[in-house]
């Protein structure tokens, strides 16, 4: 009998624990993990609804398989079409806009593919192959080597008949990639908020910029419960709503670093 009463106590004091636990875990691209976005903003939510967010940063096919996978409460990525492949196969609910950006390409002062600055990506993608200047993907399947993909399909070229030689995988993430662009001295396509805060820009420079062709949605997503019993709903959904209330997303475009923005919100 003493036996059962410390089972149904240790039972009420995990549930209890479980009441209490006000934790997320959000599986997030590294693009908004590596711009110190996270720094900023989760200090903040955890002040103003008391949910303490806990952040796997991976590329955006990692974040949306672990999610997948049920290893997660929340997902932040940016590659719609695979969002909505996520959400039509039943592992998340509903997808959100939460803010955005753009990208850019990088490349040393140098210039050895002689990019101007009134070209468009798809012209800059052509002279880095035709000139077979260094270039550095990441080869991850992340969003930022999506969009990558995405560029190089549209100019109907196929730089992997060249993998190993001018055109360089690093299977990294954005920070990795950057540095290894650095050390080549080679071009590489990146998310603007992550170039921003990186520190070790050395010999590199922005190339080409602002074309539609580089904008940069992020979305937010909530991973299904009936797939995954163990989602943390209430939690989860507080800390979905907040951000992208009024409120979380004028904390959004707070957000900046040199006086510069690093992402947009959604709503004015």
């Amino acid at each position: 009998m003493k036996k059962f009463y410390i089972f149904i106590f240790c039972l009420f004091f995990i549930a209890d624990d479980s009441i209490a636990d006000n934790s997320i875990i959000v599986q997030s691209t590294t693009s908004t993990y590596n711009s110190g976005f996270y720094n900023y903003i989760l200090p903040i939510i955890n002040e103003k609804i008391n949910i303490k967010a806990h952040v796997v940063s991976v590329g955006t096919g990692a974040a949306l398989k672990n999610g997948a996978n049920c290893d997660g409460d929340v997902v932040i990525v940016h590659s719609k079409k695979r969002e909505l492949e996520f959400i039509e196969k039943g592992y998340g609910i509903k997808r959100n806009d939460l803010m955005y950006n753009d990208f850019v390409i990088v490349g040393p002062k140098i210039n050895f593919a002689q990019i101007t600055d009134k070209d468009n990506p798809i012209i800059a993608l052509t002279k880095i192959y035709n000139s077979k200047s260094l270039f550095v993907s990441r080869g991850d399947e992340s969003g930022t080597h999506s969009k990558e993909k995405h560029l190089w399909e549209i100019s109907k070229l196929n730089p992997l008949k060249f993998s190993g030689k001018w055109y360089r995988q690093t299977g990294s993430g954005m920070g990795a990639t950057l540095n290894a662009a650095v050390g080549m001295g080679a071009y590489t396509l990146t998310d603007r908020a992550t170039w921003i805060n990186f520190q070790n820009k050395s010999n590199l420079s922005i190339i080409t910029e602002r074309s539609k062709l580089l904008s940069n949605q992020y979305g937010i997503i909530l991973v299904n419960p009936k797939k995954c019993p163990n989602v943390k709903v209430k939690n989860a959904t507080t800390f979905i709503n907040w951000i992208l209330s009024a409120e979380g997303q004028n904390t959004i475009k707070n957000f900046k670093i040199k006086n510069q923005n690093l992402f947009y919100p959604n709503i004015n």
